[in-house]
């Protein structure tokens, strides 16, 4: 059979990603977890900065940010990933999709270079937006954000979500199950890093992905608000840490990806 140049330009690699990004916008749960997450930071970010004409603890806006992004949002960001991948398992999609890309490692590199840039301009939107509102809120209460820490946060916020995004579809590649990619991510997230840190290895905590994420966030130098300790590498070297944790379980994942059938 003779391939067209038309046909060409249209598969390969590019083909891939439009299909990945015509069906990620075309289910309700990626609206859904969007307008979640943004509802999460917007009205976090309210009731911290009314805390502030009370708190004894003074808070600048990107610090409320963070806090939002961190406990509330990046939940719906890990929900939204892992449905990306998920939801083609469970409903029996995966089947037309290898079909369609027999190339299974570029499957996984689509669905990837959807994700990346979406939640990158997601985490910056929101953190922006979470930064104005308190903002507004706090009404000179607390402390002010400088133009670098608040550009630390947005930007930090931003690769830290997309990183978590390819972290989620790693995993999620590899496990098949959203309900174990959920739990598996979530304990990676917050509760191992409490217990290495239980077990007398606190300075383990900071290369957990979550823990790496939020020094991301925060200017060098400034303690970390979730483990209140100044991080041991600049902002960028978290997002090299997350980036490490993603890339491994996209290796993973893809691994499974070519072993398994779907």
């Amino acid at each position: 059979m003779t391939v067209t140049s038309s046909s060409a330009r249209a598969g390969g690699l590019s083909g891939a990603v439009a299909a990945e990004w015509t069906k990620f916008w075309s289910v309700r749960a990626t609206w859904w977890c969007l307008i979640a997450g943004t509802a999460l930071m917007l009205g976090y970010s309210t009731l911290s900065g009314i805390a502030q004409h009370f708190d004894d603890d003074p808070q600048s806006a990107s610090t409320i940010a963070l806090g939002g992004g961190f406990y509330l949002t990046q939940f719906a960001v890990i929900a939204l990933a892992t449905l990306f991948v998920t939801s083609e398992y469970a409903g029996g999609g995966i089947r037309s999709t290898l079909l369609w890309t027999p190339v299974r490692s570029r499957v996984a590199l689509a669905k990837a270079a959807v994700l990346l840039p979406v939640l990158f301009a997601y985490g910056v939107a929101l953190s922006c937006a979470g930064m104005a509102l308190a903002t507004a809120v706090k009404d000179g209460h607390g402390l002010p954000t400088t133009l670098e820490g608040g550009f630390t946060t947005a930007s930090g916020m931003g690769g830290y979500f997309a990183l978590l995004g390819l972290l989620c579809t790693g995993i999620g590649w590899a496990l098949r199950s959203a309900a174990g990619t959920l739990v598996t991510v979530i304990v990676l997230l917050v509760p191992l890093p409490l217990i290495v840190a239980s077990l007398g290895l606190p300075e383990l905590v900071a290369y957990f992905p979550g823990i790496a994420g939020v020094n991301a966030m925060v200017e060098t130098g400034h303690p970390n608000p979730i483990t209140m300790a100044p991080a041991p590498y600049a902002p960028w070297v978290g997002l090299l840490i997350c980036a490490g944790w993603a890339a491994a379980a996209l290796v993973a994942g893809s691994a499974v990806l070519q072993r398994r059938d779907a």
